[in-house]
């Protein structure tokens, strides 16, 4: 290790990097560049409007809307951090970034991706005190609490985040400057730089343990006891309308925490490796699209609060036309 760095240091720093992103397929980029075109609109239309669906309908001011409200805020920024980019590199064939812009994109998705995985864990545990105890529900999910999970969630994320990034600013990066990812991902960042890098990840590796281990597990826990109290009720129609309230976010854990899994927890063996940007997409792009996809088709008061804002926008409009 020592030797690597020696020869490192050797090397020219450099400011900027190369996102090597899909440049292997060059036959496929307006392809792609369509592909993920059409994915981000839809994602950030998707999750704007289910964050006005639960701001403006009355009846999805409960914890469970509350929390997807956040999520759905949450998946907006995600797409902000990492698709633009990623589009633009594909458009213009620009696939430069700089080191100071690398490590802004990494620290808005890595606090970003921190602030979900303790999000979805909120939510389990939200289904798990309704499912569970229904009667104490009320008085466990006040709104003072409810405020204090997501405010926790966002802030530890951010806080944690910062501290990592402030250690990798302190790094050299020296060429080869070619960044083998379509984004700015804390483990290739790493291997580029020219300076010692023990301290930076073990840092990292305690970060992202605290990130996604503890929230799993709650996740984990809470759907054990959910699936359990579901399985003793004597009713199909009765355990059909128990799982219905939490089987679209247990699609989007299994989604997130699957790919997360893959990409960061298993060895990296050559195949694993080769496969690691294809499972990226599942949780940089893919999940945020599933969100209001899931949310949405799946949810019987999503669904009804949209149709209700629709009349009240046809209503609107066609009476603004009249008096016009």
């Amino acid at each position: 290790m020592m030797m690597a760095n020696m020869e490192w240091r050797n090397q020219t720093p450099v400011s900027e990097f190369i996102l090597l992103g899909f440049g292997e397929l060059p036959v496929l980029q307006v392809v792609l560049f369509l592909v993920f075109l059409v994915i981000y609109m839809v994602t950030v239309a998707g999750n704007l409007l289910i964050v006005v669906l639960v701001v403006a309908d009355q009846h999805l001011h409960t914890p469970m809307y509350y929390f997807l409200g956040h999520l759905s805020c949450l998946e907006t920024c995600y797409s902000f951090t990492i698709l633009p980019r990623v589009l633009a590199g594909l458009l213009t064939g620009d696939r430069t970034i700089s080191v100071v812009g690398c490590l802004v994109q990494l620290y808005f998705f890595g606090s970003l991706v921190g602030t979900e995985c303790y999000l979805l864990a909120v939510m389990s545990y939200d289904r798990y005190l309704a499912i569970c105890k229904p009667l104490h529900y009320s008085t466990y999910m006040s709104d003072r609490f409810c405020l204090q999970l997501t405010v926790g969630s966002w802030l530890s994320a951010f806080v944690v985040v910062t501290i990592i990034i402030l250690l990798m600013s302190q790094l050299t990066f020296c060429s080869p400057n070619e960044l083998d990812h379509f984004f700015c991902d804390v483990a290739p960042v790493i291997k580029l730089a020219c300076s010692i890098t023990h301290e930076m990840e073990l840092m990292t590796f305690w970060g992202s343990f605290l990130f996604t281990l503890p929230p799993f597990l709650l996740t984990l826990t809470s759907y054990a006891f959910i699936i359990a109290v579901i399985l003793r009720i004597p009713s199909p129609t009765g355990r059909h309308k128990a799982f219905s309230t939490c089987s679209s976010h247990l699609i989007v854990v299994t989604t997130f925490y699957g790919t997360l899994v893959v990409v960061y927890i298993l060895p990296k063996t050559k195949m694993l490796q080769e496969l690691n940007k294809v499972f990226s997409i599942f949780y940089t792009v893919l999940t945020p699209l599933a969100n209001p996809l899931v949310y949405s088709l799946r949810n019987k008061e999503v669904m009804e609060a949209l149709e209700k804002t629709l009349r009240n926008f046809l209503t609107f409009t066609n009476s603004f036309c009249r008096v016009k």
